[in-house]
């Protein structure tokens, strides 16, 4: 047996962040045994079989239960033992005529009200709406949901919420999905903590981004989920699958000083961190570096082609990498970025291309392993060493990989002073891509 729930701490949410509420619309969840199975393979089987006929409409912002779920979508549904490699969740059209519709005023199914003007905008879908929203193994816990004969478990799929709205040059918002899922307990456990300034002990007066890391298959730390710390500095992620994460901070206080970041390694859920204190910023106009670049992309062929990119920064400290979120800015509200390549005058020959620029702590990483007492952080470095990581995704598909290879790193970037921008001299370069 099987039940399905939503959950995302977010960190855009209103009042000061872009959205007051995201409202998606589910019809259906469905899984399947292989990685690879495509929305038209056979071997699918429907996790909410009812969901279609009584669509639920979820606000992605809202209030969390008591046991940090969203919402639970329909009742537990039997399923043959296995392990399950890949999830789709497919939205409602948004022509879709749905009761009670939260999005009436956008005239669609699926919408996002703005902190701005408290109006709502269609949430414009893709593929979403007919092959699903794909998450595959390397976005669900352990690389799999394994279900045994006769055993009831509960699935929990997390929208990156923040991650996956983005506004387009004709001022529409898009879905471009980041999801993650896991086996969870009804009665979840969390991880929480609290962030504090070191100098004053009082919480940040100002942005506190907290980002929870899983290595991925190459050893790399890629960020599962990020929130924003409360008023009080306090934090929470909940629902969690079983595991052992870290957990990064980054800072800034409201008159634009940016601490350097801080990461306890090796905290599992049930546990709490206890007080994380940031370092003092550097002095002004000396605590942050821009990273900017060029993206580009093209076909087999080596003609330009479309392509989605999402951009980390990535840092390694005593042989592990672990991703660097962005400062938590007006203009930077993920812990990531996401561009689009397309054809313009200013691409290479032959191919699409999109510009980036990201803001990052200069300081290098204050960093130390959990301990129940609180964990004893150590500064790596004076300052931070970056390589700019852009795995491509084909564009619209819910997190499909693209491109050959999927996945192209800069050269490592060491900073010897605070306030620099630095010029990516060499163009993330997608070949062979759809």
């Amino acid at each position: 047996m099987a039940t399905v729930s939503i959950s995302d701490p977010a960190t855009c949410a209103g009042p000061s962040g872009t959205f007051l509420h995201v409202y998606v619309t589910i019809v259906d969840v469905q899984v399947h045994t292989s990685a690879t199975a495509s929305a038209t393979d056979s071997g699918w089987q429907d996790l909410t079989p009812n969901l279609s006929s009584s669509p639920k409409q979820i606000d992605l912002l809202g209030q969390a239960n008591n046991q940090c779920f969203l919402a639970t979508l329909g009742d537990a549904k039997q399923l043959q033992a296995g392990t399950y490699q890949q999830i789709r969740v497919i939205l409602a059209d948004n022509s879709a005529s749905i009761s009670n519709n939260q999005c009436k005023a956008a005239g669609t199914a699926n919408c996002v009200v703005l902190s701005a003007d408290s109006k709502a905008y269609a949430l414009q879908l893709s593929s979403e709406a007919k092959t699903g929203i794909k998450i595959p193994s390397g976005q669900l816990a352990s690389g799999g949901f394994t279900i045994g004969a006769g055993q009831t478990k509960d699935l929990n799929i997390d929208f990156d919420t923040c991650a996956s709205i983005v506004q387009t040059g004709n001022g529409q918002f898009r879905l471009k999905p980041v999801l993650h899922a896991g086996e969870v307990t009804t009665t979840a456990t969390s991880i929480n903590g609290t962030v504090l300034d070191k100098v004053s002990g009082k919480p940040v007066a100002g942005n506190v981004l907290v980002a929870l890391e899983q290595k991925d298959s190459t050893g790399v730390d890629r960020i599962v989920m990020s929130t924003l710390a409360n008023a009080d500095g306090t934090f929470v992620f909940c629902p969690l699958p079983t595991g052992i994460y870290d957990v990064v901070v980054v800072g800034i206080t409201s008159t634009g000083g940016v601490y350097a970041p801080a990461i306890v390694t090796g905290v599992s859920n049930g546990e709490t961190t206890g007080n994380i204190a940031l370092s003092a910023p550097l002095a002004a106009g000396a605590d942050t570096a821009t990273l900017s670049g060029k993206v580009t992309s093209q076909n087999a062929g080596n003609s330009g082609t479309v392509t989605d990119v999402s951009l980390s920064a990535l840092e390694t400290i005593s042989a592990t990498t672990y991703t660097i979120p962005l400062v938590p800015n007006a203009l930077q509200n993920a812990a990531t970025a996401t561009v689009t390549t397309a054809a313009g005058s200013s691409c290479p020959n032959n191919t699409d291309c999109a510009s980036y620029s990201v803001l990052l702590p200069a300081a290098g990483v204050y960093i130390g392993a959990y301990s129940t007492s609180a964990a004893t952080l150590m500064q790596s470095s004076p300052y931070a060493t970056y390589v700019v990581d852009g795995i491509a995704f084909v564009p619209s598909s819910g997190g499909t990989l693209n491109c050959t290879p999927s996945e192209v790193k800069s050269q490592a970037y060491a900073l010897t002073a605070g306030g620099a921008t630095i010029s990516v001299t060499s163009a993330l370069a997608f070949a062979q891509c759809q």
